[in-house]
């Protein structure tokens, strides 16, 4: 199964006032040919849709057209909330689009119920976990403590015992969660808990493949293969480096095998001293530091 994962698309976010939705039309342009063009079969966007809570108009416009357009690809598509989505407001019309082929998946309640995806070798179970605050999962899931780890570690006993009952299938996991091992940047929102924002890799043991998000930076776990979603748009401390979104083949019943997707060159920014690392394939993104900066 070819899997495209990807995450962290923040529709709607500004730089120093400057509108960057262009800039993610182009991603979003880039992403249905490479689905296309690759033969993906399963497409994974492993939360923050979003930059806000309340997405502004023409971000939801263009969230609707992306959603739309892959769903008239072959491929199936998971998307999870992260922490800057509004839940309720990303998974409005979630049962509707089932029938579509898109699945969203926001509500902690559905923890532990897949999305299969079949292929010539069988079945594959997707567990899209959304974006799970402790002080909201807490108290309903009976956590022994107020954290990351502990809110995470409940949902995957979810998915465990889901996963029980289905002996031989493939595994894939999202998850919007800072891992422990990653690189962070400057441009992720704190989700730190009492001083405590990491999760142990050892918390999706035995899952085939983890497609996290929240960390802007694509790295590889020990764990199956979990990678790391595109970086941020706007911001980085790293020299520039275009970014792809990551593309996975599942065999039967081997690991994943991880490779980057196609990417085009860099568009027309020039004249910065420092650029940051872009998750839109077809355009860098603007500068950290704006002056000296210049379009031609």
């Amino acid at each position: 199964m070819r899997i495209l994962h990807t995450s962290d698309w923040h529709l709607g976010r500004s730089f120093h006032r400057a509108d960057l939705l262009g800039h993610q039309a182009a991603f979003v342009d880039h992403l249905l040919e490479v689905v296309v063009s690759e033969g993906v079969d399963l497409v994974v966007v492993a939360g923050d849709v979003y930059d806000r809570a309340l997405p502004p108009v023409d971000a939801v416009r263009l969230a609707d057209d992306a959603i739309a357009r892959l769903a008239a690809t072959p491929a199936r598509v998971v998307v999870s909330s992260g922490n800057h989505d509004s839940a309720r407001r990303l998974g409005f019309g979630a049962r509707v689009m089932d029938a579509a082929g898109v699945h969203v998946r926001t509500d902690p309640a559905g923890v532990g119920l897949p999305v299969l995806v079949e292929d010539r070798h069988g079945p594959v179970a997707v567990h899209a976990l959304p974006y799970l605050d402790p002080d909201a999962v807490r108290e309903p899931w009976g956590l022994p403590a107020r954290s990351h780890e502990a809110a995470l570690g409940a949902a995957m006993q979810r998915v465990r015992a889901d996963l029980a009952g289905r002996p031989g299938t493939r595994s894939v996991v999202l998850a919007h969660a800072f891992v422990a091992g990653a690189q962070p940047s400057e441009s992720e929102r704190d989700i730190a808990v009492g001083g405590v924002d990491r999760v142990p890799t050892s918390t999706f043991d035995g899952v085939d493949y983890v497609a996290l998000g929240h960390l802007h930076s694509p790295t590889c776990s020990t764990t199956g293969c979990g990678t790391r979603g595109p970086r941020s748009p706007t911001r980085s401390p790293r020299p520039p480096r275009p970014r792809a979104p990551g593309s996975s083949t599942s065999p039967p019943t081997a690991a994943c095998t991880p490779s980057s997707c196609p990417r085009r060159s860099p568009g027309p920014w020039r004249g910065c001293a420092a650029r940051s690392t872009s998750c839109w394939p077809t355009r860098p993104s603007p500068p950290t530091r704006v002056r000296g900066c210049r379009r031609p």
